[in-house]
């Protein structure tokens, strides 16, 4: 039987079903694999889009994915400071 993992969610400050996978193949994804609930992750996959596109960034170089795992680990709560603006606006403001 396949007992589902939990861990102590940085984010979300709270035991919670982990990440089912790493979703990096290096030590940053190790960190989010043993310290990041899956729900917090949904949370960071519906806000990523939203520096993606505001700063065009090309996944494929590194330049861009080393400035995503930097808004990541400030979102996450790894690292301190701001997350980087977004021309996000959310509806009816």
């Amino acid at each position: 039987m396949n007992q589902q993992r939990t861990v102590h969610c940085k984010k979300l400050d709270k035991e919670a079903p982990g990440l089912p996978f790493k979703p990096f193949p290096n030590d940053f994804g190790q960190l989010l694999y043993d310290n990041v609930s899956l729900e917090a992750w949904q949370m960071w996959i519906r806000e990523s889009p939203r520096y993606i596109n505001t700063y065009r960034i090309d996944l494929q170089s590194q330049e861009g994915r080393d400035f995503l795992e930097k808004q990541m680990r400030i979102f996450f709560g790894f690292d301190d400071g701001d997350m980087a603006e977004t021309a996000f606006v959310p509806r009816g403001e």
